[in-house]
């Protein structure tokens, strides 16, 4: 599974300014919203249900909030950069600034979990995770994960 299927080019926000891990969630449901069709608040509210049941941050300043809608067809990504970090309950209790929402339909099962997997993997990457924390272009943002999944595959 590659990230250019689960990721359009205007679902990347490279700058984004909040202040905490709910405007963090906040902002991420207003972007999915928007792409998806879906109201704002029942994304904020499928994302953070997941966020109570144990924080997404993976660590190393990095999170992967995620979860299930019935009103959507396809696997869909948001991520963002953020100007600065925020405390997010990481497993390593770093803040985090680096965000890829993945929102699945409910009957998605193992694609979300594979889709899942491909995101952590790409985002284990060193040299990749520098340059995406170096850059606050969308264009660059878009470039950099999609190159990563052609080396990475």
């Amino acid at each position: 599974m590659a990230l250019a299927d689960l990721l359009q080019q205007d679902a990347i926000i490279p700058a984004l300014k909040v202040n905490s891990k709910k405007q963090l969630l906040q902002e991420l449901a207003a972007k999915a919203a928007r792409i998806t069709g879906v109201p704002e608040r029942e994304v904020f509210d499928v994302i953070l249900q997941r966020e109570r049941l144990g924080s997404t941050g993976v660590g190393h300043g990095i999170a992967i909030p995620h979860g299930k809608l019935a009103s959507i067809t396809s696997i869909v990504g948001v991520f963002a950069r953020l100007d600065n970090p925020v405390d997010f309950e990481a497993l390593d209790d770093q803040p985090v600034d680096l965000v890829f929402l993945l929102l699945a339909p409910e009957g998605a099962g193992a694609d979300h979990l594979k889709a899942l997997s491909r995101i952590a993997r790409v985002l284990r990457d060193p040299e990749l995770v520098a340059k995406l924390r170096a850059t606050d272009s969308d264009t660059a943002i878009y470039t950099f994960l999609n190159q990563e999944q052609a080396t990475a595959a």
